[in-house]
C-alpha cells in the first residue's frame, strides 16, 4: 500500500498544494477584497475558493435528478435554501397550514438553512471530500455560487435542473460589504473601496453581471431545465413564487394543499423574520467555508429591498445601475432603475 500523502500545515496534500499553486502563477490576478483574487474561467476566486473550484469540476459526478440551487453571494441564497428544501421534501415533512406553519418538529424549526442545502464548493473540496455528495441519496437538492460556465462537467448534459436567485445589483454590493465586515476578524473596508471594486466585476463569483447573464441566457434557451427568479419580485409575491418553485420541481401542489393554503405556510415558515429569529439562526457559531467561523446570525441582516438607499449616493446608485445596463444590454435582463 502507498504512504500516505504528506500534508502542509492547512492539511491539504502536497500534490493538490502544487497544483494549486501551478494554476494561480498562470492566472491573471487582482488584489480584491481582502486578499489577492484570480480570475479563473471569467470568474473572480480566492486562492482557496479556486482550489476547490476545481477539485469539484475534477471529481464530482451529477445525477440527471440532480437540482441546484444557484446565486451569487448575498442574493437571497439562505431564504432560497429554505424554501426549496421546504417545497421539495413537505411529503417526508408536513408544512402545518395556521399562523407557525411547521408543526415544531419541521427541519427548518431546528437546522440553519445554509446545512439544509448543502454547498458544491464548500467547504473548501480539498479539505472536505466530494465523496460527501456522493454519499447523499437522489435526489439531490445542492447550491452552488459558481456561474453557469464554472459548473462540473456533465450537469449540462444529463439536463441536470438549476434554479437561478438574482437580486438588484445595489442590494448585493450593500450586503457584502456588511457580511464581509462582520465576519472577517479584524478585517473592515470601506463602501467607497467596496463599491469601486464591485463596479469593475472584481467581487467574487464575479463580475455580478456575467453571473446573471449566463443563468439568464439559457434560462430563455432551456426553460424547462433554469428556473429564473428575481428576490425583489419573490419578496413581493412569495406565495406564487414557491407555486412556480414547485411546479419546476416537479412536486406541484395539489387541489387538496391549494385548498389548505400549503403555499402560503411554506412563506410563514420560511419568511425572514421567522427564520431571524429561530434560536438555531440567531445564537451559536459554525465554520461552514472552512477555516472562517461565522456567527449563524451573520446570514439574517436585513434582507429588504432597497435597503442600498440608506448607504449609497445617488451617484453611486446611478454609476452602478448603468455599468449593470451596458453589460446586460441586449440580453432582455434588467433590474431597473432607482431599484
Amino acid at each position: 500500500m502507498a504512504e500516505a500523502q504528506a500534508e502542509t500545515k492547512h492539511g491539504v496534500p502536497d500534490q493538490q498544494q502544487d497544483e494549486g499553486e501551478s494554476l494561480t502563477s498562470t492566472l491573471p490576478r487582482r488584489e480584491g477584497w481582502w486578499k489577492p483574487f484570480f480570475l479563473f474561467e471569467g470568474c473572480w476566486l480566492t486562492p482557496e475558493a479556486l482550489k476547490s473550484v476545481t477539485v469539484v469540476q475534477a471529481e464530482f459526478r451529477p445525477r440527471a435528478d440532480d437540482v441546484i440551487l444557484a446565486t451569487y453571494p448575498k442574493c437571497g441564497t439562505t431564504w432560497l435554501k429554505a424554501l426549496a428544501f421546504t417545497v421539495a421534501n413537505r411529503s417526508r415533512h408536513a408544512v402545518v397550514t395556521g399562523n407557525g406553519g411547521g408543526g415544531g418538529h419541521h427541519p427548518v424549526l431546528a437546522r440553519h438553512p445554509q446545512d439544509l442545502v448543502p454547498f458544491l464548493e464548500l467547504p473548501y473540496r480539498q479539505l472536505h471530500p466530494v465523496a460527501e455528495l456522493e454519499a447523499l441519496p437522489s435526489p439531490r437538492l445542492l447550491c452552488t455560487h459558481l456561474p453557469l460556465g464554472s459548473l462540473p462537467p456533465g450537469a449540462a448534459a444529463l439536463g441536470c435542473r438549476v434554479v437561478y436567485l438574482c437580486r438588484d445589483p445595489k442590494d448585493v454590493l450593500v450586503s457584502t460589504w456588511h457580511f464581509m465586515n462582520k465576519v472577517r476578524a479584524g478585517f473592515h473596508i470601506d463602501l467607497d473601496t467596496a463599491f469601486e471594486f464591485f463596479c469593475e466585476g472584481v467581487s467574487l463569483y464575479g463580475p455580478f453581471w456575467d453571473h446573471c447573464r449566463g443563468y439568464w441566457n439559457k434560462s430563455l434557451e432551456q426553460p424547462g431545465r433554469v428556473l429564473f427568479l428575481k428576490y425583489d419580485e419573490m419578496m413581493a409575491e412569495p406565495a406564487e413564487h414557491v407555486r412556480m418553485l414547485a411546479e419546476f420541481l416537479g412536486v406541484p401542489f395539489t387541489e387538496e394543499e391549494e385548498s389548505g393554503g400549503v403555499a402560503e405556510a411554506v412563506v410563514r415558515l420560511c419568511s425572514f423574520d421567522s427564520l431571524r429569529n429561530l434560536p438555531v439562526n440567531a445564537t451559536g457559531v459554525s465554520d461552514r467555508i472552512g477555516g472562517l467561523p461565522m456567527n449563524n446570525s451573520s446570514y439574517f441582516r436585513s434582507g429588504k429591498v432597497g435597503d442600498w438607499r440608506n448607504y449609497l449616493t445617488e451617484e453611486m446608485a446611478a454609476k452602478l445601475d448603468s455599468i449593470v445596463e451596458e453589460n446586460l444590454r441586449g440580453s432582455g435582463l434588467s433590474f431597473g432603475q432607482g431599484g
